[in-house]
């Protein structure tokens, strides 16, 4: 039986804790792995993120949805330059955090990171819990994953790994404060076309940890505000055009 805790965004605390865990693990251990099982391991990472997005984008009931919100916006994305705008804030960490860094690995890995924990139905399925002050039993469980995987990006990537923490505390701590107004906006359509559409992102996510394609994720993040409303428009009653 679920029962209330009565702390309104104690998912999120235990979801960043996490991550620093985790990543404080991959810097301790990192080194002791071999290269080879690093990049082996986040290529299953990557095989499981298409697979997990693909079990998103199938349950649409008409791709359509999905498609324009992800298109326009990505077009919205690139005109006001999301991506670029991570990859900023990645840089400027690095320079406060990790200046001697000569490489580009802390903003990669920063930037994979947060996009990868912060998109997702967990992530808003999860705030909707965490704002009940119901037992946060979506952000444990997301939390446990981020952890794991943190652990191999902080091995691989570095101290980068590590502050996507901030991103999740951010953005699903935002989430929460709205979510019992996101529980009551988001109707049953508009939750199945969002997560398509958030699909589609993870899917881009697990290409590029694989390598395959380069592709501007930030630029996506638009499209997931988009989607749900293009349903809400078009297919919900009471929408502009139902």
């Amino acid at each position: 039986m679920n029962k209330g805790c009565g702390v309104r965004g104690l998912g999120t605390l235990i979801n960043t804790l996490t991550v620093l865990v985790g990543g404080g693990l991959g810097l301790v251990i990192g080194h002791r792995i071999p290269e080879r099982i690093r990049v082996l391991v986040v290529q299953v990472i990557g095989l499981v993120t298409l697979a997990l997005g693909l079990s998103d984008v199938i349950k649409t009931h008409n791709m359509v949805f999905p498609l324009l919100g992800m298109v326009l916006g990505g077009i919205i994305g690139e005109l006001i330059r999301v991506e670029d705008r991570l990859v900023q804030v990645g840089e400027v960490l690095k320079k406060r955090f990790a200046s001697d860094s000569a490489d580009n690995r802390f903003v990669t890995g920063f930037v994979t990171a947060s996009l990868l924990f912060c998109v997702g139905p967990l992530t808003i399925l999860g705030a909707i819990e965490d704002a009940s002050g119901k037992t946060p039993q979506l952000y444990i469980i997301k939390g446990s994953l981020d952890g794991f995987m943190t652990v191999i990006f902080a091995a691989l990537y570095g101290v980068g790994a590590i502050f996507s923490a901030v991103s999740v505390f951010v953005v699903q701590g935002t989430l929460t404060l709205f979510g019992t107004r996101l529980d009551l906006l988001l109707d049953e359509r508009m939750r199945t076309e969002l997560f398509a559409a958030g699909g589609l992102a993870v899917m881009a996510i697990g290409l590029n940890l694989l390598e395959i394609k380069k592709i501007r994720l930030g630029s996506l993040l638009p499209g997931l505000i988009i989607t749900p409303l293009l349903v809400w428009i078009f297919a919900t009653p009471g929408g502009l055009w139902s």
